[in-house]
């Protein structure tokens, strides 16, 4: 799997660290990502930016 964001928010230690969009909520923009390591967390469309490389 590849990993084409990266976690902006510093939330449960995860800040910076790259992650995988698996499912979106268009009703109060939220997102389920996956981290590397496999835990998924569910927050807000904010919380990531796209990886530039």
């Amino acid at each position: 799997m590849t990993y084409p964001y990266i976690y902006f928010w510093n939330r449960q230690g995860r800040k910076g660290q790259r992650c995988a969009v698996t499912a979106r909520a268009k009703v109060m923009n939220s997102i389920r990502v996956e981290f590397a390591d496999g835990y998924v967390m569910i927050t807000s469309g904010n919380a990531i930016r796209r990886a530039c490389a």
